[in-house]
């Protein structure tokens, strides 16, 4: 278990909300548009990663992987972020954040389950209630930026409408219980423009074009030997 101070924006205003987490889990192929979704399952073959064995799946990683850290160490230079909304349940509420499921890809062509295992997961310090932006869930925007070569580049970007429904990822995954209190799950993400590939530092953000304001976040790569 983990415990993480979000700073929760809901009704105008800005109150500290401390989660304690006892269950993340990764949330991956969640597309509602099967042709985008084997795009990106195509994407990941490219590099030796081999298909899904069920769309959606549910990976679990260790609870304390979260962070909203604004720097992260990674072992060697084969990893990558991807930007991904967030869903917390607490008390049968469900708050909505931005996070990172940073990835090392060459663990992952041998074991997704491992790969998801082995990066921090940073998390953007700030939520939103799900009450708020359900009614126009399918406008909002994720985004992601990547520092490459020095350069900062568009990475990736779409509408949730290309994404499951909350009600069915969540019904999906956990049934008629819902989601579990104490639970972050991360709930996909879009095909990398111009493909994978690692950056030095990455940011992202998660806008409301409705209510007119964002969650965003960044966080820097700090890549670590690999000594044998």
């Amino acid at each position: 278990m983990t415990d993480i101070t979000f700073t929760l924006d809901a009704k105008g205003k800005q109150t500290l909300l401390t989660l304690s987490i006892r269950e993340a889990v990764i949330a991956g192929w969640t597309g509602r548009d099967p042709v985008a979704r084997d795009k990106h399952i195509a994407e990941l073959e490219a590099i030796g990663i081999a298909r899904p064995a069920s769309t959606p799946i549910y990976y679990r990683v260790a609870a304390r992987r979260l962070t909203t850290a604004d720097s992260i160490e990674v072992s060697g230079t084969e990893s990558s972020g991807e930007v991904e909304f967030v869903l917390f349940g607490l008390q049968e509420r469900i708050f909505v954040g931005l996070g990172s499921d940073h990835t090392d890809r060459k663990v992952e062509t041998y074991s997704v389950t491992v790969s998801k295992q082995m990066c921090d997961k940073v998390v953007a310090p700030v939520l939103w209630d799900l009450d708020e932006v359900s009614g126009h869930w399918d406008q909002m925007i994720l985004r992601s930026f990547a520092w490459i070569a020095g350069a900062r580049v568009l990475y990736q970007e779409g509408a949730l409408d290309s994404m499951l429904p909350v009600a069915e990822l969540i019904q999906r995954g956990f049934g008629g219980a819902g989601l579990p209190d104490g639970c972050a799950m991360f709930g996909g993400t879009f095909a990398a423009k111009g493909g994978i590939r690692p950056a030095s530092r990455f940011e992202y953000e998660l806008e409301d074009p409705v209510l007119k304001r964002s969650i965003r976040h960044a966080y820097d790569v700090i890549e670590l030997p690999v000594l044998g």
